[in-house]
């Protein structure tokens, strides 16, 4: 009883403390679009205008939370709790009395964390994805048609929130796949029930396939736009492995799953399998953000607990499990201050009237409110296209300040294949432009790990390092 209630309350704290950080802005771009779209519904006009995603998640907060911004974020984080009951399902399942352990690794996961405190679709396509294989565990013991209409309804609430979602409909059909009337129920009410939540997915149908047209074509590379440049020559499957889940897992939990690997044996063979599958064919793709891997963030935390299982020493359990809660325990200071680039902008304010040189491209330049100041936001991203950068050089000749406000650029285009912004922050940080780093504003926010080396997203939404250099 006792266990069950720290549970419960760990799992509040994590998913709803902090739900306002960014201090009224939305710097999340998936995030701010969809608030857009929210408000700009009426009883009359439910049409979004907006098919990156499908209607769900923005019907459900708008019919809810009217058109209070803050309503996905709360869905997102009620999500993200449901999520967590249905791997209590699963890990009393799978690891009998040992259970706790894995829940307490992905309460305090770093990535479903973050998750919860950014109102997308991530949250609720993890449950989706962890109630079909809930209910695929539940259907291999015995086939049962009210349980394949859950599952149905499920399926059709991820796939009306992003089409991409079509996927998971793999746990369920590896159990089902021999029994053709089941299978032909299951799809039939997964259609019904999609179709029935993203209406204007078949409405608009149009701009639906426009979108999902180009939609695709980036995600797998056809299409090069400048917010994927840092996928360029990264080798799949490796660059999830180093550059995302070490940091949403939290290194501790990382290195004990990759030693659980070690003791996997057949029994855990359906849970995993759908994972698999997911991660080979996702990982595949050009682009590799973060939020491409959110449904199967739950891998290193289970491995770590089939390791941790196998410890004879309860004392050196316990300590790894403490240590594994270290990283979530610092990733939360992100939301307990005011978003750093507002401690950023009030630094700014008080110098002196200032030419300041910054970066455009950004989804929301670092807000300076009513500055006195006369601020340059140059585009990076179209720089070594000109092949000239004398415009760059004259606007920093002219530049009391220059403003990095993320690693978004320079990580990016700092290589031969962008040698004009190569030698440019190269001559930045070496000092040869003439000016010194002056302030740097930054959260920590990872355990022993640089969160500026992860893939772009893990921290350029939410905790971005903010770099201000002075001319000398």
């Amino acid at each position: 009883m006792f266990s069950n209630l720290f549970f419960i309350i760990t799992t509040l704290f994590t998913r709803f403390f902090g739900l306002k950080w960014g201090n009224g802005y939305f710097f999340h771009p998936d995030e701010n679009n969809m608030i857009s779209a929210i408000r700009n519904f009426s009883a009359n006009n439910l049409n979004p205008h907006f098919f990156a995603y499908g209607q769900f998640p923005l019907y459900l907060s708008y019919f809810t939370f009217g058109k209070n911004p803050y309503g996905l974020r709360i869905w997102s984080a009620i999500f993200s709790c449901l999520s967590i009951l249905f791997f209590y399902f699963i890990s009393k399942n799978i690891f009998k009395k040992n259970y706790w352990i894995f829940l307490i690794l992905l309460i305090f996961n770093p990535g479903f964390i973050q998750l919860a405190h950014f109102g997308t679709t991530e949250s609720i396509l993890i449950f989706v994805f962890t109630v079909n294989i809930y209910i695929a565990l539940l259907l291999a013991k015995k086939l049962k048609y009210k349980y394949l209409f859950w599952a149905a309804l499920v399926t059709g609430v991820g796939i009306a929130t992003k089409i991409t979602a079509v996927i998971f409909i793999l746990p369920i059909l590896f159990v089902i796949y021999k029994n053709l009337r089941s299978t032909i129920y299951y799809l039939i009410f997964t259609l019904v029930f999609s179709c029935a939540f993203s209406p204007y997915s078949i409405i608009a149908n149009s701009e639906f396939f426009g979108t999902m047209t180009y939609e695709t074509s980036v995600a797998t590379g056809k299409t090069l736009v400048f917010y994927t440049r840092q996928f360029l020559d990264t080798v799949p499957y490796y660059f999830q492995i180093t550059k995302i889940f070490p940091y949403v897992s939290g290194i501790v939990v990382f290195i004990l799953g990759l030693l659980g690997i070690l003791k996997l044996n057949k029994k855990y063979f359906l849970f995993l399998l759908p994972a698999l599958i997911y991660f080979l064919y996702t990982g595949q793709l050009f682009v590799k953000w973060t939020r491409f891997m959110s449904p199967v963030f739950f891998v290193f935390p289970f491995l770590a607990t089939i390791f941790l299982i196998k410890i004879k020493s309860k004392l050196l359990c316990n300590i790894l499990i403490f240590l594994s809660i270290i990283p979530a325990l610092i990733f939360m200071k992100i939301y307990i201050h005011d978003d750093i680039r507002i401690v950023a902008s009030k630094y700014i304010n008080v110098l002196p009237p200032s030419i300041i040189f910054s970066e455009g491209g950004n989804v929301m330049n670092i807000p300076l409110g009513h500055s006195y100041h006369e601020v340059t936001n140059f585009d990076f991203y179209e720089l070594d296209a000109k092949k000239n950068d004398k415009e760059l050089y004259s606007y920093v000749s002219k530049s009391d300040y220059i403003l990095v406000p993320s690693r978004r650029v320079f990580k990016n285009q700092n290589n031969s294949k962008f040698p004009l912004s190569q030698v440019y922050y190269s001559k930045l940080f070496s000092g040869d432009l003439g000016f010194k780093l002056e302030k740097t504003f930054k959260i920590k926010s990872s355990f022993l790990l640089n969160a500026e080396n992860a893939e772009e997203t893990w921290s350029v939404f939410d905790h971005p390092i903010i770099r201000i250099y002075e001319k000398k």
